[in-house]
This record gives C-alpha cells, sequence and structure tokens, in this order.
C-alpha cells in the first residue's frame, strides 16, 4: 500500500511542472518546484543551471520528504488534509502552510505543528478543515504581488488540489 508521502509527491510535482526561471518570480531559477537556493542547501554547494535542469523526481523527493512533508508533521495528519498541507509548504513554505492549518482548525497559529495543533485537526470536520484552509490559502495568493502574473496558475492550483483532497477523504 501507498504510504502519504508516496501518493502526494506525484500530485505536488505535477502543479509544479518542470524547469522554470520566470523574470517575476522571486524564486528564481526553479525545476519541479525546487528553487536553485534551496537545491544548493539541500547539497550544501553551488550547482549550475544545467544541474537543475536536470533534477528528476527522485532527485527531490528526499529533499521534499525531509523539509517539507516531515516539516509538517504530514504523516500524523488525515489523508487529503496531508496534500493540502504538503502542496502548500512546497508552493508558499512549511511555516505559512503550518499557520493555515492552524487557523483552519482554531489553533494557535505560531506556524508550528505540534500536538495541540495535530489534536485540533483530529477533532475537526476534514471536509470542513480542507475547505477553510483552501479558502484561507487562496486569499493569502490573492494579496501577493505576483498575484496579477501568477494567479491564474495559483488558483486553479488551489481548487484542483482541494478537489483532489475531498476527493481523497471518500471511502
Amino acid at each position: 500500500m501507498m504510504n502519504g508521502f508516496e501518493r502526494c509527491l506525484p500530485l505536488v510535482l505535477a502543479h509544479e511542472g518542470g524547469f522554470v526561471n520566470h523574470p517575476d518570480d522571486p524564486g528564481g531559477i526553479t525545476n519541479l518546484g525546487c528553487t536553485k537556493t534551496t537545491w544548493e542547501k539541500w547539497i550544501d554547494r553551488r550547482c549550475t543551471v544545467e544541474e537543475m535542469r536536470a533534477l528528476t523526481p527522485a532527485d527531490v523527493a528526499p529533499l521534499y520528504r525531509e523539509k517539507y512533508w516531515e516539516k509538517v508533521c504530514a504523516d500524523d495528519l488525515p489523508t487529503g488534509i496531508d496534500y493540502c498541507v504538503f502542496d502548500t509548504a512546497i508552493n508558499s513554505g512549511p511555516g505559512r502552510a503550518a499557520k493555515f492549518l492552524q487557523e483552519a482548525v482554531g489553533a494557535k497559529a505560531d506556524g508550528v505543528i505540534g500536538p495541540r495543533t495535530l489534536a485540533a485537526v483530529q477533532e475537526a470536520d476534514p471536509r470542513q478543515v480542507i475547505d477553510a484552509y483552501s479558502a484561507a490559502r487562496l486569499a493569502w495568493l490573492q494579496e501577493l504581488s505576483t498575484w496579477k502574473v501568477f494567479g491564474n496558475g495559483w488558483g486553479r492550483r488551489v481548487t484542483d488540489v482541494r478537489r483532489s483532497a475531498l476527493q481523497m477523504l471518500a471511502p
């Protein structure tokens, strides 16, 4: 049986796409959602544009597991919610992803998922959490200065992640 990370990573990577170096993207050179800066920190050295172009899902998977999936305690989250939080962690950072979750379940929004947040998630209705989470994520993205450039794609992504997360709840 596939674990949560194995189920969610391909979905996230489908949204992230391949190599990008958009002049309006503050992340700069990116492949599979991984910025050059993040990759260089992970490998503990500078890398070339060619190395960035050559990244594969197998290359970024350990980084995404350790720095994003584990950082947001996704193994401890219900199916569907794990996907929403993981996708946001990669797209907007683990701290922001945690805050959206905390706000959705009425926990203190400090950006760190701990026992209180996890308890609140377990007590909440997963559908309501996914809906509130998605609404907060979209509202936050709409306030970014780059919304005019990337908003259509971000809006589709949030809608798609919400839909997929809700489908994951079905028995």
